[in-house]
């Protein structure tokens, strides 16, 4: 199984896209009930709102399954990481609450457990490699954890979701200062609303690799989907309103880089 996809960049932050994956094992393929075959929970077009990253010369680490095979920002043991409504390292639902198997399709506990090892595992792996690496090389590591979601989903949140959802797991995973830079940076402008440690305050990935006191800092973004694409299938890239939106991203990982540099 080829887990992911990796481009190296020359500088000392990874910007991690877990959830854009569409690719299925049989099994799961064959199994998914009728409302997850569209894959409407996939973290739609990232890596396209992020191209700009590469000419930046940051490296990228993209997932290449779905989320209904196994959720890369889950962690192994799968351990709730929110009080309220979520889904889990084998989501059994979808973020409305839907079935995301058919009756008696869902994959064996030996199946989910080859997922673990060949394709959770080397994402995971590949994370701390390139971290170290950074660290080796620069003295720190910078993580950001990129992901987007339907901005109304009444199971998940009341409301509609702020449009930029910064999470550091209540400040745990990474400097303050650092969050601090972040949240002036969506405060100068006034387009995009914003939240620090929302709903959304970084998954497994951020919480995992967030170790500020060994100068290694993580940083989750969740962005609400209906600023760069159409939320209803099939899901169309939306580049009038990725070009608006993408300006506020590049300056959130300038934003990162700049801290890193000052440390």
């Amino acid at each position: 199984m080829n887990a992911y996809q990796f481009s190296a960049g020359t500088l000392p932050l990874l910007l991690s896209i877990p959830h854009a994956g569409t690719q299925l094992t049989p099994e799961v393929e064959a199994g998914l009930s009728e409302a997850a075959r569209g894959l409407p929970d996939t973290d739609w077009h990232i890596p396209q709102l992020y191209d700009f990253a590469r000419a930046m010369g940051i490296s990228v680490l993209v997932g290449n399954y779905s989320r209904f095979v196994i959720d890369l920002n889950r962690p192994p043991d799968n351990q709730a990481l929110y009080t309220t409504a979520t889904t889990g390292l084998y989501p059994e639902t979808l973020f409305d609450g839907s079935p995301t198997f058919a009756p008696g399709k869902t994959p064996t506990p030996v199946q989910r457990e080859g997922y673990l090892h060949h394709i959770w595992q080397p994402y995971h792996d590949k994370i701390e490699q390139e971290l170290a690496r950074f660290r080796h090389q620069f003295g720190y590591a910078l993580l950001f954890d990129a992901h987007s979601i339907a901005s109304v989903i009444p199971r998940l949140f009341d409301g509609k979701l702020p449009d930029v959802n910064l999470g550091t797991n209540d400040g745990a995973s990474c400097h303050p200062e650092l969050a601090q830079q972040l949240t002036a940076c969506c405060d100068a402008q006034s387009q995009f609303s914003w939240v620090l440690n929302g709903r959304f305050k970084g998954g497994y990935i951020t919480r995992a690799y967030g170790k500020p006191q060994e100068n290694q800092h993580a940083v989750q973004l969740e962005l609400a989907q209906c600023h760069y694409m159409d939320e209803h299938p099939p899901f169309g890239w939306r580049e009038d309103k990725a070009s608006s939106l993408q300006p506020l991203l590049k300056q959130l990982i300038e934003t990162l880089l700049r801290f890193g540099k000052s440390r």
